[in-house]
């Protein structure tokens, strides 16, 4: 079960808001909007995207590698690794 599946119901809303976003901004160049006014949807935009993020990661810290650390199978080192890994990514975007 994925570390998520508690909050999916949470997590698909912030995900659809995101989508609805995304078809304003297309909207917004379409009409050739101001482009401070695009670049300030691309700012909203990627902070919704990055709060599912954080979500997701707190899930997964939560669930994921905590089950790992409790059941004790060895392989929370490697859970571990993981997470750091896409936190990088994260905060590389």
């Amino acid at each position: 079960m994925a570390g998520y599946a508690a909050d999916k119901k949470a997590c698909m809303a912030r995900l659809k808001r995101a989508e609805g976003q995304v078809r304003g901004l297309q909207r917004m160049v379409e009409e050739d909007a101001y482009c401070l006014d695009v670049l300030t949807q691309v700012s909203a935009i990627t902070k919704a995207l990055q709060a599912v993020a954080l979500g997701l990661m707190d899930d997964h810290l939560g669930h994921c590698v905590a089950a790992e650390a409790v059941e004790g199978r060895g392989a929370i080192e490697v859970k571990v690794r993981e997470a750091a890994e896409a936190i990088a990514q994260l905060v590389h975007a």
